[in-house]
C-alpha cells in the first residue's frame, strides 16, 4: 500500500519530469507552433525576402565586399546588399530554409577573405527567464556558426555569442516586435 508521503513524492517526481522534458534544448517542431509562429514570423518576413533576394543569387557569384569604418580601424565585410540577419521562430533555434541563401553568401565571403572574422550574435524576445534567453540566444548563434562551418568557413573566423533579451532590436511587447528580436546578427570585426 502506498502512503500519502510516497504518493506526494511520486506526484512531485512526475511534475519535475514534465518540467525537465519541457525545458530540453531540442528544437521545437515548427508545425506544432504554427499558430504561434505564423503570426510572429509573418511580421518578420516582409523585411526578410527583400534582403534575402540578393543573397540567394550570391552563392553562384562572388560576394561584393566593402570596408566598414569601426572607430579607428576598418573592417572587411560583405556588401550592404547581403542581409546580416537570420530570424527564428518562437522558442526555436532551427534555421528556416529562407535564410540558407543569406548564410551561404556570408560563407562565400568568409572563405574568400581569410582575414575577415565575424561574431554571430544570438538574440531573443523578452519572453522567458533571463537565463533561458541567454541559453536560447547562444543556441541560435551556434546554429548559424555550425551552418557556416559546414559550408567550409574556418572555425577560427567565427565566434558565437549570446545577448539573450538584453539588446532588443525593436522595443515593445507585441508579436511584431518580438518576431524582430528573435534573431542572429552577423557582426564583422
Amino acid at each position: 500500500m502506498i502512503t500519502s508521503k510516497a504518493a506526494r513524492g511520486i506526484v512531485f517526481a512526475g511534475i519535475v519530469s514534465l518540467a525537465l522534458v519541457g525545458c530540453t534544448n531540442t528544437p521545437l517542431n515548427e508545425d506544432a507552433n504554427a499558430s504561434n509562429a505564423a503570426a510572429a514570423s509573418a511580421s518578420a518576413k516582409p523585411a526578410a525576402p527583400a534582403a534575402a533576394a540578393p543573397a540567394a543569387a550570391a552563392p553562384a557569384a562572388k560576394v561584393a565586399q566593402v570596408e566598414v569604418k569601426s572607430g579607428a580601424t576598418s573592417v572587411l565585410a560583405p556588401a550592404e546588399s547581403v542581409s546580416r540577419l537570420v530570424y527564428f521562430a518562437f522558442d526555436s533555434y532551427a534555421i528556416s530554409d529562407e535564410y540558407t541563401g543569406v548564410i551561404a553568401a556570408h560563407a562565400n565571403f568568409l572563405k574568400a577573405n581569410a582575414s575577415a572574422s565575424v561574431s554571430i550574435e544570438g538574440h531573443t524576445d523578452e519572453l522567458g527567464s533571463r537565463e533561458y534567453n541567454i541559453a536560447l540566444g547562444q543556441q541560435r548563434a551556434e546554429a548559424v556558426r555550425r551552418a557556416l562551418t559546414l559550408l567550409g568557413v574556418a572555425e577560427s573566423q567565427i565566434e558565437a555569442v549570446s545577448f539573450g533579451e538584453e539588446k532588443a532590436a525593436v522595443p515593445g511587447a507585441d508579436a511584431e516586435s518580438r518576431a524582430k528580436n528573435r534573431r542572429a546578427f552577423f557582426n564583422y570585426r
